[in-house]
């Protein structure tokens, strides 16, 4: 065994979305009332506009309390007041004492009077028990004649960049109704803010410890409202450097750097940008050659050109053919190996013949026929409900993870369970004539091995939970009811990529800027909604209105991007942004894909004709090259190759989301480098790089700077020269000296990650 000389890098790009939600704080405050408060409408306290504020206030209708799905104790409330008729219902059968208010167990149990899990709520002299108290006695009603209703929430400000050493600001919430008034509703908000850096007292006083953005969501009833904002440290020497521009992409960016008085790195060199865009669009190192003729090549337009060149590769469409068939779930045990070759193919092809993505979605979600002979059709063979169809066209197509709406309505989004049972309705009528079966398991009943057909029938499977009756069916936020035929699909697909429907641009052209950048504009790249704004919204939307206008053409988006100064920065940071991981100002180094290295270490050790090998395929075949993913339970005896990019991260299919990709760090890679079967395997192979070396007799200089220029993209240092041409000089072994150097190479930071 090697002993491991360079460091195995840990995960450098944590991109953890983090979601931080206060306690929610005790009432204590004694009663105040002013003109604008709540009791002051005609004909008394409101269940809906007053009472339930104060229940949702103070959590007891939360998922970790009463509103949970089976309740706590014995009372079960909706989570947060979506259904007040129900919950009406159950507070006013066990919780209120309409002859004695002050013996109603709601308040009680508030001020731990009686025991009460929960703990104390608010003080007996509080606002809030005296509104919920002062409703008891009114009757407790439900409803009030003409009581008007909650229309729009209302909190400013929407955005502000706060200057050190202001590290502050109050919020002010607004709830407006249906009858025109305005209330102040401060006092009865829920503030969530994105991240860690700042705290918020119960009636929306903002505190920054520490620089950085947030965004923070503002619940009110059912409604919310996001605030922006971003607290700068004071900086007082930063001096913008007015970088040049190289296209738009450049000015929505420095347009924000200089307010948050944030530089960009330095561009990267010539040899960084020939190993980055390499690995970004074909997902593979440069050959030495091809590295040293890129930075010997003195054409002020060769970054341009190579990335035009490396656009007309067939790798490009094996790599950008692999991120969707992740997305799309191309794996075997429910679509078996003939549909995923016929599905990976159809892909593939689609990508290679630059289908513009608005009709790859199209295609992809219209499918009906033969999962052998109509390709895309696979796509809802693998998707088996209505549901699930639902979900996975949302998230994919248009950001929006629906899942949260099944059973309540979606806690941080607009969408209602209406609208999910709606969206699943258009899915629902898709069935399956299943042709032949020869599953492996026959107790699993989705694994399929045989052809089927996807069809649309008249039958109904799809239930409302709530009513048991089937839901119509409606595109998400229209309400339009769709036909009961196969041509709603075409309608999805027309609607959905409509240019009047600009989030499925937005999606996509997210989706590729974070394969490019490590990070989506809007981040995770899949979930899109008003309380996860983009960094950038400049941005995003002149991203989106030059990929309509390119007519949703990927190579288009993917040149645009690789032309911006932004994409062509350095990795070191300066002071302005060494704290910057959301602006882009730097590029941050993130490791290589399960696929990437893999084909990598073949390209550099063996050549171009090096491939791995994996089980159930007769010919050895580039990692980002594999069609599908085998099923988990097929009796198989996996290869080196199998093994590798299962360990570093290549997803099994069984999510539709981007995210289900990872690329963490654990013990058992280091292992793998360091010791493993596979590098150790490349290293000691006959008629690899080193014997080719060995055979050339070149002098030791030569042979360590063929060894850089293959392994790292560069030439190596005076010092790492002088060092290396030492060690092998006196070897007594030249050919393990030359393993071992091979071997911290593959090892080190710089062939590790994408700089």
């Amino acid at each position: 065994m090697r002993s491991p000389s360079p460091a195995i890098p840990a995960a450098l790009l944590l991109g953890a979305f983090v979601l931080a939600c206060p306690l929610l704080a005790q009432d204590s405050a004694p009663v105040t009332r002013d003109p604008s408060t709540p009791d002051s409408a005609p004909g008394g306290i409101s269940y809906r506009n007053d009472i339930l504020p104060v229940i949702t206030r103070v959590g007891c209708n939360l998922g970790a309390c009463h509103g949970a799905q089976t309740g706590k104790g014995e009372l079960t409330l909706s989570l947060r007041a979506e259904d007040p008729v129900k919950d009406h219902a159950a507070l006013v059968e066990k919780f209120v004492n309409l002859g004695d208010p002050d013996k109603s167990y709601l308040l009680r149990k508030a001020i731990l009077d009686v025991k009460h899990e929960g703990g104390k709520r608010f003080e007996k002299d509080s606002e809030s028990y005296a509104l919920l108290r002062q409703w008891i006695s009114e009757g407790a009603p439900r409803d009030r004649p003409g009581e008007p209703t909650l229309v729009r929430l209302e909190a400013t400000p929407e955005e502000k960049v706060l200057f050190a050493p202001e590290d502050s600001v109050k919020l002010a919430v607004t709830a407006h109704f249906s009858d025109g008034s305005r209330r102040d509703v401060n006092r009865w908000a829920i503030y969530e803010p994105t991240a860690l850096n700042v705290e918020i007292d119960g009636e929306g006083f903002v505190q920054s410890h520490s620089p950085g953005e947030t965004t923070v969501n503002v619940r009110y009833l059912g409604l919310q409202a996001p605030v922006r904002l971003a607290f700068v440290p004071e900086r007082p020497g930063f001096v913008w450097s007015d970088p040049p521009a190289h296209n738009f992409i450049d000015e929505a960016l420095h347009a924000k750097w200089r307010t948050l008085r944030m530089n960009p790195s330095e561009p990267c060199d010539d040899a960084t940008f020939a190993r980055r865009v390499h690995l970004d669009l074909l997902g593979l190192i440069p050959t030495e050659a091809e590295a040293r003729a890129f930075v010997a090549d003195g054409d002020p337009d060769k970054r341009a050109k190579l990335v035009d060149a490396l656009l007309q590769r067939p790798e490009f469409a094996d790599f950008w053919a692999l991120k969707w068939a992740d997305l799309l779930r191309v794996e075997e045990k429910v679509l078996d190996t003939k549909g995923v070759a016929a599905f990976h193919g159809w892909i593939r092809k689609s990508i290679a013949e630059n289908k513009p993505i608005d009709r790859f979605a199209r295609e992809v979600v219209s499918a009906l026929g033969s999962t052998y002979e109509v390709a895309p059709a696979n796509y809802y063979r693998a998707l088996r409900a209505p549901d699930q169809r639902a979900e996975a066209v949302a998230q994919i197509f248009l950001g929006v993870r629906l899942n949260c709406a099944k059973c309540h309505n979606h806690p941080s989004e607009r969408w209602t369970m209406d609208d999910y049972y709606e969206f699943s309705a258009v899915f629902d009528g898709i069935d399956y004539d299943i042709k032949e079966n020869k599953r492996f398991d026959s107790n699993d009943k989705n694994n399929f091995v045989g052809e089927q057909v996807v069809q649309f029938v008249e039958k109904r499977e799809l239930k409302d939970p709530r009513s048991g009756q089937a839901p119509k069916a409606r595109l998400l936020g229209e309400r339009d009811e769709l036909a009961l035929d196969p041509k709603r699909l075409e309608a999805l697909g027309r609607w959905m990529t409509s240019p009047e429907h600009p989030l499925f641009a937005k999606v996509q052209v997210n989706r590729i800027w974070f394969h490019l950048m490590g990070r989506g504009l809007v981040d995770p790249v899949d979930d899109f909604r008003a309380t996860n704004p983009p960094v950038n919204p400049v941005l995003l939307d002149a991203l989106t209105g030059d990929f309509v206008s390119s007519g949703f053409d990927l190579r288009h988006a993917i040149r645009t991007i690789c032309a911006s100064r932004a994409y062509q920065s350095g990795v070191e940071p300066d002071d302005s942004n060494l704290d910057d991981e959301t602006n882009f100002a730097r590029v941050l180094p993130r490791r290589l894909g399960a696929e990437q290295l893999l084909d990598s270490v073949h390209l550099a050790m063996l050549g171009a004709e090096g491939r791995p090998s994996f089980e159930g395929h007769k010919e050895p075949m580039r990692a980002a090259q594999l069609p599908g993913v085998q099923a988990v339970y097929r009796p198989s005896k996996p290869t080196d190759g199998d093994r590798f990019v299962r360990l570093f991260g290549k997803p099994p299919r069984l999510t539709n989301s981007d995210t289900e990709r990872t690329s963490d760090t654990s013990l058992a890679q280091v292992f793998e480098l360091t010791s493993g079967q596979t590098l150790n395997g490349l290293l000691t192979q006959k008629g690899n790089l080193l014997d080719q070396l060995l055979e050339s007799e070149k002098p030791e200089r030569e042979v360590v700077e063929t060894l850089y220029w293959t392994l790292l993209t560069r030439e190596p240092s005076d010092e790492e020269l002088s060092a290396t041409e030492d060690y092998l000089a006196s070897a007594e072994d030249r050919r393990a000296a030359l393993e071992d150097l091979a071997w911290a190479l593959l090892n080190a930071k710089e062939f590790l990650l994408r700089r």
